[in-house]
């Protein structure tokens, strides 16, 4: 999956308060809820929700198919963090010999592997390849067409 575009996060991006009402997701439905949940005061800074260390983060937009199984699919919007030292499991943003690449960091057999989330797509062994993390993907944003 190779990125469309960077963009580097706002270093002190401005306080943006939007309504975040109060929804609790229960297993089974039961009443109806109380009218007086529509004025609640809550709000919801969507920076302070994704961006936990401004100067560390930047935004990429992906592009191909290779991590769809994982949830992350073509026009998507990456949140990543170079802060974060990446352990087998996270889904990182590589240069791996000159490309750009969102791939989840694997120990196969005790060999660093990049993985996609396509079978139709073979893991990248990291042995005799220059490869470097430029960071960790913390949050992913889809958008659905409306």
């Amino acid at each position: 999956m190779a990125p469309e575009s960077l963009i580097p996060a706002h270093p002190a991006p401005p306080a943006l308060a939007l309504p975040y009402p109060l929804a609790l997701g229960r297993a089974g439905l039961s009443g109806f809820p109380s009218p007086a949940q529509d004025y609640e005061g809550r709000s919801l800074d969507l920076n302070e929700r994704f961006v936990k260390r401004p100067s560390a983060t930047f935004f990429l937009t992906v592009t191909g198919d290779s991590m769809e199984r994982l949830g992350i699919q073509e026009g998507d919007t990456l949140v990543v963090d170079r802060s974060i030292d990446p352990r087998p499991g996270h889904i990182i943003v590589a240069m791996v010999d000159g490309e750009i690449t969102v791939k989840r960091y694997e120990l196969r057999d005790d060999v660093p592997c990049l993985c996609s989330g396509n079978p139709r797509y073979a893991p990248i062994p990291l042995v005799d390849m220059e490869c470097q993390v430029w960071g960790v993907v913390r949050s992913v944003i889809h958008e659905y067409p409306v």
